[in-house]
C-alpha cells in the first residue's frame, strides 16, 4: 500500500511532500479515535525492546534522526508512529531560512536523498516555547533513583551521572550554529541553544558535521571541539546543581542562576543531560582517533555515527542527474556500510567505553540489528522512513524482538 502511495508522492517536490504528509498526519491525530487506530497500527509494545541508555529509559531502540522534525512541530504524530525517540533540530540561536530551494532531492535507484537544507529552523526561543507547551500538554518526565531499575546497556557505566528517566517520548535536541556566526564564536551559539533547550529535551547532540553550513565541518578538529564541548559540560554541571535557564516571551535568554521572578521549572530541568557528538562519515581514521581521544579525555557521554556524506561514489543514479542536484549531504543506502564500519571501529577501539547511537542507511530490522551488533546501543532512521513508510518502526521492532 505504501509503495503505491510513495510512487505517487515521488512525482512532487520532496520538501512540499514532507510538510503535506506531516500536516495530513496532524489532522488525523487531532481526531481521538483515528489517533488511537494509528497508534495501534504502527506502535509496538514489548519489554524486550526497552532500553536504558545514559540514564534515559527508551521504550524501544528506534529513533528518528535530526532534520525531520526540525522545529518540534510533529512530536505527537511521530509518537503515534511508534518512535522510541525523536531528535528535533538542528536548532540555532536565531531563526534562519536555510539554503535556497530546491534543496532536497531523491535518488530512488540508490534508496537515497541529497539535502542541503542549511539548518533552516524557527530559532531556539520559538522552539523552546513549543517544547515547553508540548511537555505541559503531554505530561512531564519522572525520575527513578532506584539502582535496581537500571538495566545496563553497552557502554553504560556502573556509577552513571544520570538518573533513569521515564517518559512517553524521548526528545533529543540537536544544536548548531547560525550561518553568519564565525567559527571562533561558534561555541557561544551552542551554549545559547543548550541553555534554552535544557529544561525541555532529554539529551543533546552537538552537530558540527553537516556539510550544508559553510565551514561547519572545520569544527570537528580536536581543539575546536574541545572548546565547544567543555563549555557545554560546564553549563550542564551548573544546571545539574539546580541552576537553569528559561526562555520567555518578554526576554530572550536568562543566564544560569538568574531565576528570580520566574516560576519554578519542571523536575526534569534540574538534572544534567547527556551530551553526544554527531560525526561525519567522511572523517579520516586519524580524525576519528582524535574524536575518540577527546571523547575519552573529557568524558563525553556518547557519539552519533554518522551524519550524511559528501561522497558520490558508487551511485546507480546517472552522473549527470547527480551533478544537476548539486552540493549537499547524501543519506540512505550509500552511507550504510561506512556508517557501520565507523560504529564498529569506535566500539572496538574503545572496548565499548563510548556509547554510540547509529545512524545511516537503516531501512529494515536486519539493518538495525547489524548496527547494534557493531556496537551501537540505539539506532536512528531518516531516509529509511521516507522509503519504507510509517510502518518502519514497527517492522524493525518486530524483527529485533524475534
Amino acid at each position: 500500500m505504501y509503495k503505491l502511495l510513495r510512487s505517487f508522492l515521488f512525482f512532487f517536490d520532496p520538501e512540499k511532500v514532507h510538510y503535506f504528509s506531516m500536516n495530513a498526519l496532524r489532522i488525523i491525530c487531532k481526531i481521538p479515535f483515528l489517533k488511537k487506530m494509528l497508534t495501534a497500527r504502527f506502535s509496538m509494545s514489548n519489554t524486550q525492546l526497552e532500553k536504558d541508555f545514559l540514564g534515559i529509559h527508551f521504550k524501544n531502540p528506534v529513533g528518528l534522526g535530526a532534520g525531520f522534525d526540525k522545529n518540534a512541530c510533529y512530536l505527537t504524530e511521530l509518537e503515534a508512529l511508534g518512535f522510541g525517540a525523536v531528535e528535533i533540530g538542528t536548532v540555532t540561536p536565531r531563526p534562519q531560512d536555510g539554503n535556497d530551494k530546491p534543496r532536497l532531492f531523491r535518488l530512488p535507484k540508490d534508496k537515497a536523498l541529497i539535502n542541503r537544507m542549511g539548518f533552516n529552523n524557527d530559532g531556539v526561543e520559538v522552539i523552546a516555547g513549543r517544547l515547553k507547551k508540548w511537555k505541559e500538554q503531554n505530561g512531564g518526565s519522572s525520575i527513578v533513583n532506584s539502582e535496581s531499575s537500571i538495566r545496563k546497556s553497552p557502554g553504560s557505566e556502573p556509577n552513571s551521572t544520570f538518573n533513569i528517566q521515564h517518559s512517553k517520548l524521548i526528545i533529543g535536541g540537536n544544536i548548531g550554529k547560525n550561518k553568519v556566526t564565525p567559527n571562533e564564536d561558534a561555541w557561544k551559539d551552542y551554549g545559547i541553544c543548550f541553555k534554552a533547550l535544557h529544561p525541555y529535551v532529554d539529551y543533546f547532540v552537538v552537530n558540527v558535521s553537516s556539510p550544508n553550513t559553510p565551514g561547519l565541518r572545520a569544527l570537528q578538529e580536536k581543539e575546536s571541539l574541545r572548546k565547544i564541548l567543555t563549555n557545554l559540560q560546564g553549563i550542564n554541571a551548573s544546571m545539574g546543581n539546580g541552576e537553569s535557564s528559561i526562555v520567555n516571551s518578554e526576554s530572550s535568554m536568562v543566564e544560569p542562576g538568574d531565576l528570580k521572578s520566574h516560576s519554578s521549572l519542571p523536575v526534569h530541568s534540574a538534572r544534567q543531560k547527556p551530551i553526544l557528538l554527531k560525526i561525519a562519515p567522511d572523517l579520516t581514521q586519524e580524525q576519528i582517533d582524535d574524536v575518540i581521544a577527546l571523547a575519552l579525555e573529557i568524558k563525553l557521554d556518547g557519539l552519533v555515527a554518522t551524519n550524511t556524506t559528501i561522497s558520490r561514489e558508487g551511485l546507480l543514479t546517472d552522473k549527470q542527474s547527480v551533478e544537476q542536484m548539486g552540493a549537499g549531504g547524501l543519506s540512505g543506502l550509500p552511507v550504510q556500510q561506512r556508517s557501520t564500519e565507523i560504529v564498529q571501529y569506535i566500539y572496538q577501539k574503545t572496548n565499548g567505553q563510548i556509547p554510540i547511537i547509529a545512524s545511516g542507511g537503516i531501512f529494515t530490522g536486519a539493518d538495525a540489528k547489524e548496527k547494534l551488533a557493531a556496537g551501537a546501543s540505539l539506532v536512528q532512521v531518516w531516509t529509511g522512513f521516507i522509503y519504507e513508510g510509517p510502518a518502519i518502526v514497527k517492522n524493525i521492532c518486530s524483527y529485533l524482538a524475534k
